[in-house]
């Protein structure tokens, strides 16, 4: 008789585990060995598939506090050395003549700005779940965010302003609020926020309903008014400090850890480093 499985025809026991098996049961009969070997050891018990171990996440890109204003600063100053270089007579004369132009001032200050209110965010919410993103790239290259803050309350999108002098909010009995910086109009620095925050609305979609987005202007040096300090706005806007600011990221909120890093790593994909 061949080596098969079969319906044995009296009691007998497995070669294997020794269980008695009585006449009927089917075992596997090995014609060689002329041993029986019960269903149970020929073919082992199935094992569950092992869990597949996830792939660890790639470290988020949380950018540079003020890279691309250090990077334009450079260019531009770069070009005026360049301009002297090819005019050492009436070009240098005059560019010896001047202190580093405005428009390369600007961009030096506003990275050393975006750095003062990046190093105090950091240190002020370093042990809550907030994740700061910094030096953001708008769509279409329209500009840059300074600073995205994802906290248990919200999305906070951070214009950072390393300006001096008296702040406040106009608002004339006709037209528009305008926001005055040392006697200038900086209305026009509003109308910038306005778009990231629109950007970033467009960018959470659906998700936009359930994530409230709020603009701030973050002020390193500046006289705020005292009168209404922590609230005033302009638009939807607020106007704070470095400290205040901290506390509202610090603040509980109905977002959890787990829901702030996803939603950062979202931001993040949608608002590459500058």
């Amino acid at each position: 008789m061949p080596s098969r499985i079969l319906a044995l025809r009296r009691p007998d026991q497995c070669a294997h585990c020794g269980t008695e098996l009585t006449a009927g049961t089917r075992a596997h009969w090995d014609a060689n060995a002329r041993a029986v070997t019960c269903l149970n050891c020929l073919v082992p018990p199935t094992r569950p598939a092992p869990t597949p171990t996830p792939a660890p996440q790639q470290p988020m890109d949380r950018g540079v506090p003020g890279a691309s204003a250090l990077r334009e600063h450079a260019r531009r100053k770069h070009n005026r050395e360049q301009t002297r270089q090819a005019h050492p007579h009436i070009g240098g004369l005059l560019l010896a003549l001047r202190d580093e132009p405005q428009h390369e001032q600007a961009f030096l200050r506003g990275a050393r700005g975006e750095a003062a209110v990046a190093g105090s965010l950091e240190a002020r919410t370093s042990d809550g779940p907030t994740v700061l993103l910094h030096d953001r790239r708008m769509p279409r290259g329209r500009g840059n965010i300074d600073h995205l803050a994802i906290s248990p309350n919200g999305i906070f999108v951070i214009d950072a302003k390393d300006w001096k002098g008296k702040v406040s909010v106009s608002t004339p009995l006709l037209g528009k609020p305008k926001l005055l910086a040392d006697g200038r109009d900086r209305t026009k620095r509003v109308d910038g926020l306005d778009r990231q925050v629109a950007a970033v609305e467009s960018a959470l979609g659906d998700a936009a309903q359930s994530w409230p987005i709020q603009g701030v202007f973050c002020f390193t040096k500046a006289d705020l008014p005292m009168l209404g300090l922590g609230t005033t706005k302009i638009r939807s806007h607020l106007l704070l400090y470095r400290k205040a600011l901290a506390k509202r990221l610090n603040a509980s909120g109905p977002f959890t850890t787990a829901q702030i890093d996803a939603m950062a790593r979202v931001l993040a994909g949608a608002f590459p480093p500058a």
